[in-house]
């Protein structure tokens, strides 16, 4: 994590010192013994820092015959990392004793950024984070806006809280979200703690229990009356929910040069303890097949389902809206049933990708990420279809197009260009996308 990095990072700078101190295993093989021998050695103190870590800074080994100057090099040897207020070496008993006290270097970030991208325009985005926020508490809040758009998430994760690969997190979550695109608004916070456990370094299961608020308000005179009926009927909802995930991951290597795969799973209980109960499944996946030297293939898929468990609907803010960065060459919410001039959602969608990158080095210039893609795919189903009045059914689409990604002064930049080969009557297409964000 952030933390190892920096510690490995800010221990090194004791490499000097230790170039003065390796006499001392030679001088107890060849010389006489000035010192007592200790068998074992005891860091007290750590908190933050590994003891193991504190140990092999400056070379520390138990049955070495150190003389009291050593144990003052040593003790400067450790302050020179700057990461100590206080450092003792003696001996008590058989054992050497390293006694410190840790500064406060728990490391922290607050950033802010201004983000473009296709789908939502011009986004403001306020984030702070902090490993050991509290002892072994890593702490995260995220704030995004822009006219349409508001977003808070924030989350605190106890690495290792109930044993060794087991986690445990509090997250907060809520949103507004107002698209001019759309006949209506919606609302939502939610707050779940969590349990993670981590059998492997590339698996992550996780479960969580939480309580979400939600509705769907302001809708426009004119709009669907199926989206009319939706807001009356669901009203503002308060009921607790149940989420199921796994996390797999195997990759190796930055963005450009990428390989391996990554896949999630999520599963959710909506609504539990009502009339309302929903079942949300969402699934992803990448996998990134190697060619040649720097050419690889990506292959892609993304979906999902959300049905009633309880011959209940879902309403437009439960359903899925495919497009944009999800499917490229469509606009957001510019795909799926419609009823007049309004998209409605999808009881389903499922978007597959098939991409060839090549990264290309240049001398005078910056470095970029080049592919052609197709991507194929669907949003269909709706509960309600007012006697067949709307079509809902599985109706392909498909686009091919050219990527590209790059960095600008250390601003990374995304684009691609984008054409429908397949698509409906009343889809909406959206050739370019881009997406840039810059930090202070």
């Amino acid at each position: 994590m952030i933390m190892n990095t920096i510690r490995f990072a800010t221990l090194s700078r004791c490499t000097q010192v230790i170039a003065g101190l390796t006499g001392f295993a030679l001088v107890a093989a060849a010389g006489p013994l000035w010192g007592a021998v200790s068998s074992r050695v005891e860091v007290r103190g750590a908190q933050f820092i590994p003891e193991e870590d504190i140990q092999r800074t400056c070379g520390v080994e138990a049955g070495v015959p150190y003389s009291d100057a050593e144990l003052r090099d040593i003790e400067a040897c450790l302050m020179s990392t700057a990461v100590f207020e206080r450092v003792s070496l003696y001996r008590e008993s058989d054992a050497l004793i390293i006694d410190v006290v840790e500064l406060d270097t728990r490391p922290g970030r607050l950033s802010g950024a201004l983000f473009y991208d296709s789908q939502d325009d011009v986004t403001a985005r306020l984030s702070y984070e902090r490993e050991n926020l509290f002892p072994g508490v890593y702490g995260a809040l995220e704030v995004s806006f822009n006219p349409e758009i508001k977003r808070l998430d924030g989350r605190l994760i106890w690495d290792d809280a109930f044993g060794e690969g087991l986690d445990f997190g509090l997250s907060v979550y809520g949103e507004h979200l107002e698209y001019d695109d759309r006949s209506y608004a919606q609302k939502s916070i939610q707050i779940e703690p969590q349990l993670a456990w981590r059998p492997d370094d590339g698996i992550r299961i996780e479960v969580g229990m939480g309580v979400r608020q939600y509705r769907m308000e302001g809708v426009e005179p004119g709009a669907s009356p199926l989206l009319m009926d939706e807001a009356i009927s669901l009203g503002e909802v308060t009921a607790p929910y149940l989420r199921f995930g796994l996390q797999l991951n195997n990759l190796d290597g930055d963005e450009a040069v990428r390989m391996g795969y990554e896949a999630s799973l999520q599963q959710f209980f909506w609504n539990l303890g009502t009339d309302d109960v929903l079942s949300e499944t969402r699934v992803s996946g990448r996998i990134y097949v190697p060619l040649q030297p720097r050419t690889r293939l990506v292959l892609g898929l993304r979906g999902g389902a959300v049905l009633g468990m309880d011959g209940n609907s879902p309403r437009a803010v439960d359903r899925f809206f495919p497009g944009g960065e999800a499917f490229r060459g469509f606009a957001p919410r510019g795909l799926g049933p419609q009823d007049g001039d309004d998209v409605l959602g999808g009881d389903y969608y499922l978007v597959g990708s098939v991409e060839l990158q090549r990264q290309f080095e240049l001398e005078h210039g910056p470095n970029f990420l080049a592919g052609i893609f197709a991507d194929v795919g669907t949003s269909w189903g709706l509960d309600d279809d007012r006697d067949g009045l709307i079509d809902d059914g599985w109706h392909r689409r498909s686009s091919l197009g050219v990527s590209l990604t790059f960095d600008v002064a250390d601003i990374p930049v995304s684009l691609y260009v984008a054409h429908p080969i397949e698509r409906e009557a009343g889809d909406e297409s959206q050739t370019f996308g881009l997406s840039v964000s810059a930090r202070f």
